[in-house]
């Protein structure tokens, strides 16, 4: 089983609600909330605690944790063709490949 603490979190203020809410991404419809930042955060470890333990003993597989998943540093990227002209005149201009355009951008 993961270690609920390797998931990544997060926690906002919510004036609908009145309080803090707590979510993690690798399980988006789970959520916590409390009157402080670390009440919501403690809260939502709890419930992605209780929903590893549901997954394991159903035997079904878990999320992997983001700060575990491995990237291959490749990233296809579908644009219009004006754009595509439009990178290309821009990564020329400055001497630079597309790729290195685009990677400085993000």
């Amino acid at each position: 089983m993961h270690d609920p603490r390797a998931y990544t979190y997060r926690v906002f203020w919510s004036e609908a609600d009145g309080c803090f809410v707590a979510s993690t991404l690798e399980f988006p419809s789970l959520s916590s909330l409390g009157d402080t930042q670390d009440e919501a955060l403690h809260g939502m470890v709890d419930v992605v605690r209780e929903a590893l333990e549901i997954l394991e003993e159903e035997g079904r597989d878990a999320p992997l944790p983001m700060g575990s998943r491995r990237y291959s540093g490749h990233l296809s990227l579908r644009i219009p063709p004006e754009e595509h002209r439009r990178v290309a005149m821009e990564a020329a201009e400055a001497g630079v490949s597309i790729n290195q355009l685009v990677a400085a951008r993000i």
